[in-house]
């Protein structure tokens, strides 16, 4: 059965952007996926960081045969529904502070696409400022403000002008060489002087992930975002915070943000939101949120009822199932494990993460930093063929995503740092 649907899938799919896994995947439950064969995965990527309450969570998969049996489309933003609207007072609720007014999509780029224009009509401003190491999407317009050479392609552009980069907070590879917190957070401090040098200081938003995700798992210092909220405060330019990856718990909060102490003017959703059913949220400050008008902006399927639906029951778990609190216990768990493997194992080179958001990034050698990224592919399909899934990216192409499902068992964590372990020792012998 599998090697039919890869046969067919080479014939008929566009696939020759990526590298998919040589397996068939036809169904999952909680942290564990089944492949066409019958055998079984501890996954430990969650769909690109989209299940964060399992698969097919019994709540969700409950309140999405309910709603298609009673309306499936309908046009959220031609006429109203009780489903949608209450998903809206809800993410009111949950939100930061201050964000109240929501605008539904289907993918995060497109939630991204929203915040740029609600930034640039309320603020009247056209420039745009983004991290280095940053991604945003992959549409024209998110990509131009993706700071990654590797995800832009010179045969795809041009992309949008007015747009800037600042320092990405990546303390492993510290683009000043300097260490924390000596540096007296050296990253956020120079966005005054991309502002002053880089722009015509007509800047209507920076926008920044609290958690770099593309870009290899990259956590800010405790400060980072104040210092730069500060600097945008002074030049009248907003904050957008791009929570698609980041966001629903993964971290150990309910936002990310949360964890650094600032209130964002837009803040971006998706992956997680709706336990896998695509949709996106962009919610603002209610005059932000207002300053759209007529013609400006619009999606044929945001808001669809069933995502809706979806989306309100996948929050109900995990306010039951208090699943923000169990990313952030076994989050700590996982670090700590891996840290003590660090300590065994000289092909790691950083371990960072909050919550159960955690890069572990490779490299040949620990004083040069160099990228392992041969050894990188290597242990993933190592891992795979042991029972493991894990993902791998960042802006070296060296770093090992563990994004599980938020609710994996901690007896399927210790499997999988022990296949995870197991292949890594493998590769070590592979290249001695």
């Amino acid at each position: 059965m599998s090697s039919d649907v890869l046969s067919k899938d080479e014939k008929y799919r566009i696939l020759s952007f990526a590298k998919l896994e040589p397996i068939v995947v036809v169904g999952g439950k909680g942290a564990t996926l089944r492949d066409a064969d019958g055998r079984e995965y501890i996954d430990c990527y969650a769909g690109i960081a989209v299940v964060n309450a399992g698969h097919c969570p019994p709540r969700v998969v409950e309140a999405v045969k309910r709603q298609a049996e009673t309306l499936i489309h309908f046009g959220s933003y031609v006429y109203h529904n009780p489903v949608v609207t209450e998903l809206a007072v809800k993410l009111a609720k949950v939100s930061p502070k201050g964000l109240v007014k929501t605008f539904f999509g289907n993918t995060g780029a497109e939630a991204n696409e929203t915040a740029l224009k609600l930034a640039k009509k309320f603020t009247r401003k056209q420039e745009i400022v983004a991290l280095e190491c940053s991604f945003h999407g992959r549409t024209i317009g998110t990509l131009s403000i993706t700071g990654q050479s590797r995800r832009k392609r010179y045969d795809m552009g041009p992309y949008l002008s007015a747009v800037s980069f600042t320092a990405a907070p990546y303390c492993y590879r510290c683009p000043f060489e300097k260490e924390y917190p000596g540096c007296g957070v050296l990253c956020a401090r120079r966005l005054e002087d991309v502002i002053n040098y880089h722009t015509s200081d007509n800047v209507a938003a920076l926008i920044a992930e609290p958690v770099m995700g593309e870009g290899g798992i990259i956590v800010p210092p405790p400060e980072y975002f104040k210092e730069l909220k500060k600097i945008l405060d002074a030049h009248g330019s907003l904050f957008i915070v791009d929570e698609v990856q980041s966001g629903f718990g993964r971290t150990g909060k309910f936002f990310a943000i949360e964890h650094y102490g600032v209130t964002p003017d837009i803040m971006t959703m998706g992956k997680g939101i709706a336990a896998g059913f695509p949709l996106s949220a962009c919610i603002a400050r209610a005059d932000v949120g207002d300053s759209l008008e007529p013609g400006d902006h619009l999606s044929t399927f945001g808001g669809n009822p069933v995502s809706c639906a979806a989306a309100l029951a996948n929050i109900e778990t995990f306010k039951e199932e208090r699943i923000p609190e169990q990313s952030a216990r076994k989050g700590k768990y996982l670090l700590k494990r891996l840290e003590e493997m660090k300590e065994k194992h000289p092909l790691i080179g950083d371990v960072r993460g909050k919550g159960l958001m955690v890069g572990i990034e490779l490299v040949k050698d620990r004083e040069t930093k160099e990228p392992a990224v041969a050894e990188t592919n290597r242990v993933k399909e190592l891992a795979r063929v042991g029972g493991l899934l894990v993902g791998t990216g960042g802006v070296k192409a060296c770093t090992v995503r563990f994004q599980p499902p938020l609710i994996i068992a901690e007896k399927e964590l210790d499997r999988a740092l022990e296949v995870f372990e197991g292949s890594l020792t493998k590769v070590e012998k592979e290249a001695a």
